[in-house]
């Protein structure tokens, strides 16, 4: 089982090279992530932003220019087309966001007449989380896509964080559906939605999973706590494998909180669409945008 963010490096080192599609990568962080992972050995990568400007970042940032193709185009909405392009016609197999703001690169990607998003799909960002303070990896959803799944979408993201759970060699990975507390509280739909899929779990509705709802942070992660509430029963409880948020406010602050706080690392990406597209932060470090590149690498076909 892997362990740490660097192992998912070496393990999609250990599946070859996967052709790469950068949309506007021409800032600093992007170049040098990228060029890790081919270094690395994990893509062969295609740069779609301006040539003069990838130029003199990679004199600045000392990084072999030959390294990359480029397809030299200044509009940034212009590089998200090209490069979604380049995935759905088959020439790439994972598209990663650069300096372009994350609704550009959205609208690229839903764009139905681009053909990578499948009609009726459901988009979701998924996380895989390494923080000191917890004892393994923890994959969570949704902090950047979804802003309040309905109770359907939830059954989707819980099938997107197990199979990036068995990307990790979890073979049956544990859910926690967080909610503010572990009471079960009829007026709260986060606490009604995460019984009825803790419930759905037992029945075996969900797949090879064990579910558990609804869970306040604390009794999630923290065994003591739990039995200090006397919550009984919970094989979750105290050691989650994956976080399912009510709403993408509560995902993302934990997010943050895990990167600034606990000095976690990151590696994140979108899932429900053709290939695995990578989506970080434009002021995410070259660090969680290699890890990021690789857990994309590691989903692709």
């Amino acid at each position: 089982m892997i362990q740490h963010l660097t192992e998912i490096v070496e393990e999609a080192r250990k599946r070859g090279k996967k052709r790469l599609a950068v949309a506007y990568g021409q800032d600093s962080h992007t170049l040098q992530a990228v060029y890790e992972a081919y270094r690395e050995g994990l893509v062969e990568p295609t740069l779609y932003g301006q040539r003069s400007v990838i130029e003199e970042v990679c004199r600045q940032e000392n990084i072999d220019i030959n390294a990359f193709k480029i397809v030299d185009e200044s509009v940034d909405v212009n590089c998200v087309r090209m490069a979604v392009a380049a995935v759905v016609a088959g020439d790439a197999d994972v598209l990663m966001k650069g300096l372009v703001s994350t609704d550009k690169y959205m609208r690229g990607i839903l764009n139905k007449d681009a053909g990578l998003f499948p009609p009726k799909g459901v988009l979701s960002h998924v996380s895989v989380v390494e923080m000191p303070c917890y004892h393994k990896l923890l994959v969570i959803s949704d902090v950047a896509v979804i802003p309040l799944p309905d109770f359907k979408q939830k059954m989707v993201i819980i099938n997107y964080l197990s199979k990036t759970a068995r990307m990790l060699g979890i073979k049956t990975p544990k859910i926690a559906c967080i909610a503010p507390s572990e009471q079960v509280l009829p007026n709260v739909i986060s606490s009604t939605e995460g019984a009825l899929l803790a419930k759905m779990g037992d029945r075996g509705q969900l797949g090879d999973v064990i579910v558990d709802g609804p869970l306040s942070l604390d009794v999630a992660l923290y065994k003591e706590v739990a039995e200090h509430k006397k919550v009984r029963g919970s094989a979750v409880a105290g050691d989650p494998d994956c976080l399912l948020f009510p709403n993408l406010e509560s995902a993302n602050v934990f997010f943050k909180s895990a990167t600034h706080f606990c000095n976690g690392e990151i590696a994140a990406m979108v899932m429900g669409t053709k290939v695995p597209c990578v989506l970080t932060s434009r002021g995410d470090t070259s660090r969680t945008k290699l890890f990021s590149i690789a857990l994309a690498c590691l989903a692709a076909k």
